[in-house]
């Protein structure tokens, strides 16, 4: 973004709260790869399922020790929207300039070991009011490690996944919605007869904001290398629910534990 490009994502985050180990415990049996727990030095626990391009996060807080409130207050399951940036400073001045009232760079750490050594994933984050994104958490990630976080032996998953699609956002003013997201992203909005809007990031992650009874984040959609893989283990995992797939070839993955739903799509 310090170019003046249009942003690209680079995570969805999903808030387990104080329940971690289980929910990592369904993701793993889903076939997801993920990454050894890391902590936070701001007081949060996660585990990533990396791709090439953006990443699934499930972040939640430690059952004891220090506690990152931010996390404990935001809602359960998928409420966070992270877009990559190149300069924290800038993005900061950028969308001070869009009228998006920023809150300043927030800088952070954690822990992770790599052949034995144990080295900081460094980031700095920019958040934008609660207020202009009623759907969920929206915020602007910069990397200063980006080495330590895309490693290739996390790239890999056993079923398949391959990369993150889009985000359903619902809304009562879905059209200034999707002005918002698309102001904050640089991009332009894609309107529909039926009132919906599309935000086509850099990377073609599309965020499709479509009328709703409340605001929120309702459903990801993630791609894999063929379905037959995710299937058999959502049959086997309990908690999980499969459906599909239906004759636009995208089939459901409902995990009503964590208040999460997924629309998976093979890219075969």
């Amino acid at each position: 973004m310090a170019d003046g490009t249009a942003a690209a994502l680079d995570h969805v985050v999903v808030n387990v709260l104080r329940g971690m180990d289980g929910a990592a415990a369904i993701f793993a049996a889903l076939g997801f790869q993920l990454t050894p727990l890391g902590r936070h030095s701001l007081g949060s626990i996660n585990h990533l399922m990396m791709t090439p391009g953006g990443y699934l996060e499930l972040v939640g807080v430690p059952t004891e020790g220090k506690q990152r409130q931010e996390v404990l207050d935001s809602p359960f399951g998928l409420n966070g929207l992270v877009l990559k940036s190149d300069d924290a400073d800038a993005t900061y001045a950028r969308l001070g300039a869009a009228g998006l009232a920023p809150s300043p760079p927030v800088a952070f750490s954690r822990p992770v070991e790599i052949d034995g050594q144990v080295l900081d994933a460094r980031f700095r984050t920019v958040r934008v009011p609660a207020a202009r994104f009623p759907a969920g958490r929206v915020y602007f990630c910069e990397h200063l490690t980006p080495e330590l976080v895309w490693r290739p032996e996390w790239l890999t998953h056993p079923n398949g996944f391959v990369r993150l699609d889009r985000i359903e956002v619902t809304s009562g003013e879905p059209r200034a919605d999707a002005a918002a997201y698309a102001a904050a992203a640089g991009v332009n909005t894609g309107l529909t007869e039926d009132g919906a809007a599309t935000v086509a990031l850099a990377d073609d992650f599309a965020i499709d904001v479509v009328p709703g009874d409340r605001p929120r984040f309702a459903t990801l959609g993630l791609s894999f290398d063929g379905l037959d893989a995710i299937a058999a283990r959502a049959a086997a995992t309990p908690g999980a629910d499969w459906t599909g797939p239906g004759s636009d070839g995208t089939a459901t993955l409902a995990i009503p534990s964590l208040d999460l739903t997924l629309a998976c799509r093979s890219l075969r």
